[in-house]
């Protein structure tokens, strides 16, 4: 599949980081590669904790050589513990980037969500539910951390990636197709 962008999201996080990994053709249709949760228990010290999450995000590009990653990128939040450790997340997975020489983007959350469900504001189900849609999964992808990473790895291919033919759903990204789709359907 030499003509498909393999795309690395990472959805930081100290307890659980998503790795997810996609091929998008330059028509945006995708295909899941690899997708996991990496852990780091919450007792342990946090240099422990980030070494975990370095080693886990590392394997992934050792075993699947991505030509990009992309990563959600922080946002202020009430509670600063928990920003602090997304934030240390965050830069654990552009390290492994820069280390492995590829290129890295962040990106929103409302801009991955805008993507993925066409609604900068949709919640985690709807998220989910689009990903598996996108990827033709049997189930949603488990935990929201695993559907997270999957959908950056998208926006970043769609966002990125060569624009389609002029026409009606042109513009459209191939998850506002399938709603468009969709509606269509439930008229008839």
């Amino acid at each position: 599949m030499t003509s498909a962008l393999r795309v690395i999201g990472v959805d930081p996080g100290l307890t659980r980081c998503g790795v997810g990994i996609v091929d998008v053709r330059p028509d945006r249709s995708a295909t899941i590669v690899h997708v996991e949760v990496v852990r780091s228990p919450t007792d342990a010290p946090v240099a422990e904790r980030l070494r975990l999450i370095a080693a886990g995000i590392r394997a992934a590009v050792a075993t699947h050589a991505p030509h990009v990653m992309a990563v959600e990128r922080v946002f202020a939040q009430q509670n600063r513990h928990s920003v602090m450790g997304t934030a240390q997340a965050s830069g654990i997975a552009l390290l492994v980037a820069a280390e492995h020489g590829i290129a890295a983007e962040t990106h929103t959350p409302s801009e991955v969500k805008a993507a993925i469900t066409g609604y900068g504001s949709a919640d985690k189900r709807q998220v989910q539910t689009m990903v598996a849609r996108v990827l033709r999964l049997p189930e949603l992808p488990q935990p929201a951390d695993a559907a997270d990473a999957l959908a950056l790895a998208l926006c970043h291919a769609w966002r990125s990636g060569p624009i389609a033919a002029p026409g009606a759903t042109a513009s459209l990204t191939p998850a506002q197709r399938l709603w468009r789709e969709a509606e269509r359907a439930t008229r008839r």
